[in-house]
């Protein structure tokens, strides 16, 4: 929508600005951030599962997080 994002997939950098479109594939390591002086606002869409482990890591204490990880049967690379 605006901005620009930073993907990294394994060592694989690149830059999505506005109007770009990303797909990650299943089970893909990927990381994604902010990656201009501008704000950045983009729409995701993501598979229910991974919404779920997002809102359970935000609601947890980091702790927990590695358990939640397993949980879902994810990894945090970094």
């Amino acid at each position: 929508m605006s901005g620009a994002l930073r993907f990294r997939f394994d060592s694989q950098q690149l830059i999505a600005r506005a109007g770009s479109t990303v797909l990650v594939t299943a089970g893909v390591p990927h990381t994604f951030g902010h990656a201009g002086p501008e704000p950045s606002r983009f729409i995701i869409i993501l598979p229910t599962r991974l919404d779920e482990l997002i809102h359970h890591l935000h609601a947890s204490d980091p702790a927990e997080h590695a358990d939640i990880y397993r949980q879902y049967q994810s990894e945090l690379l970094e």
